[in-house]
């Protein structure tokens, strides 16, 4: 477990902080699995902007989780790495 990951955990305690955690849990899903492939690819942001036709900036804002992407801008991320977006409601 990284050291994220065990914070996360000691502050899902606070009710607060796990009211807050449940509304945004999908966002940082998605960005932690964003940052995870681009790193795999061994690609920085910079490189991974180029690929997709956008800015280093962009794709800063989306893995510090300043700004919120649309569907059309996850799938053109995905698809620059030959990969679909699976979508389910559990």
């Amino acid at each position: 477990m990284s050291d994220l990951q065990k914070l996360i955990k000691n502050n899902l305690k606070n009710e607060e902080f796990k009211k807050e955690w449940d509304n945004l849990e999908l966002r940082y899903m998605i960005i932690e699995q964003l940052i995870k492939l681009r790193i795999a690819y061994n690609l920085t942001q910079t490189q991974l902007a180029k690929k997709i036709g956008t800015t280093q900036a962009v794709i800063s804002r989306i893995e510090n989780g300043t700004t919120n992407i649309g569907i059309d801008f996850l799938d053109k991320i995905a698809r620059a790495f030959n990969k679909k977006i699976k979508f389910q409601i559990v």
